[in-house]
């Protein structure tokens, strides 16, 4: 039984935790995933986020932008449909530590140009990432102990140029009947059901984010935004 916390974060794992999740099931949930931030506009939180960040200064006429944990790309071919409208070279990194969910990844994304995906675990590889301007984490960071977030986003705000856009989970009541019913009505698979209530779980409060954030070195700027989410950008100081 999952069941919902408002002090403490839970420990319970998801099931796309396991980096050999491939296969039928992989496809179920991934269709699942689309449509759930289709529905509920998530993937736009972090667009407008980059957007955010590039009213500040930035000199290269390429601008490259990596995903962590990107899944099967879906931010990425996001990012891309942007780039396009806004007029805005971009090269697409997608990082993530399953290999089966990155082959789906390339597939998917086999039109999209300038665009690379890497089986990276950014926890055991600290020292490869790309370099890069733009670094999203989108439904990432809820996977993770406080001072594994820490550590990334230390590194991510040393090494990017520009910032780091977050667009991860409000833990809230609300929040976990909401999104209990939502699973019930619209989504297919067993493991998008199970995965979501977890997420929600192992969100954020407003106040833990700040406590984070108060360990990062940049510029701030964090907001709730619908459907239970939060995003929240940094902006580096060099």
């Amino acid at each position: 039984m999952i069941s919902y916390s408002s002090k403490y974060r839970t420990s319970r794992t998801e099931i796309m935790d396991d980096f050999n999740l491939q296969g039928v099931e992989m496809q179920e949930l991934l269709t699942d995933l689309k449509r759930v931030n289709k529905m509920l506009g998530g993937n736009a939180i972090t667009l407008k986020g980059i957007n955010e960040l590039l009213k500040g200064p930035h000199t290269n006429n390429t601008l490259t932008i990596i995903d962590i944990g990107c899944g099967d790309g879906e931010m990425l071919r996001q990012c891309a449909q942007w780039a396009h409208k806004k007029d805005v070279n971009v090269s697409l990194i997608g990082i993530d530590a399953n290999a089966h969910i990155l082959k789906e990844a390339e597939k998917r994304s086999e039109e999209i140009k300038n665009t690379t995906f890497k089986v990276v675990n950014v926890f055991a590889e600290k020292e490869i990432l790309p370099e890069f301007d733009i670094a999203l984490c989108t439904l990432f960071l809820h996977h993770f102990k406080e001072p594994q977030i820490e550590d990334l986003l230390n590194r991510l705000t040393r090494k990017a140029k520009v910032g780091v856009v977050i667009n991860d989970l409000h833990r809230s009541f609300w929040a976990f009947w909401f999104f209990r019913l939502y699973g019930l009505l619209f989504l297919k698979s067993r493991i998008a059901r199970h995965d979501g209530l977890v997420s929600v779980a192992r969100g954020f409060k407003r106040k833990e984010l700040m406590r984070i954030s108060e360990k990062i070195k940049g510029v701030h700027q964090l907001k709730w935004k619908w459907a239970f989410r939060y995003q929240w950008i940094i902006r580096v100081i060099k």
